[in-house]
């Protein structure tokens, strides 16, 4: 179970990570506030990006795996030897 929602542990870290660095920029920067404040909501925007992107992540997961066992499938009824003839 835990090697099967790998992919989506990654894509949620990922655009968690990017979510809070975007908010600290911009918190610091355009916005002009307090560094209690920035990080406080730059937090609470990584964490619920977190949530969002493992959710994402599962069902790209769910729809990858559904894919290739489709493709999968496909592949072995045509690779099947004919029963037709011993020749």
């Amino acid at each position: 179970m835990v090697k099967e929602f790998a992919m989506a542990r990654k894509i949620a870290a990922a655009l968690s990570m990017i979510a809070f660095a975007i908010c600290l920029l911009i918190g610091a920067f355009q916005a002009e506030n307090s560094f209690a404040t920035t990080v406080g909501r730059a937090l609470v925007a990584m964490m619920v990006t977190l949530i969002v992107g493992l959710v994402v992540g599962v069902m790209a997961q769910k729809m990858l795996d559904e894919n290739l066992k489709h493709i999968e499938e496909k592949s072995q009824i045509q690779s099947s030897p004919s029963e037709g003839s011993d020749r």
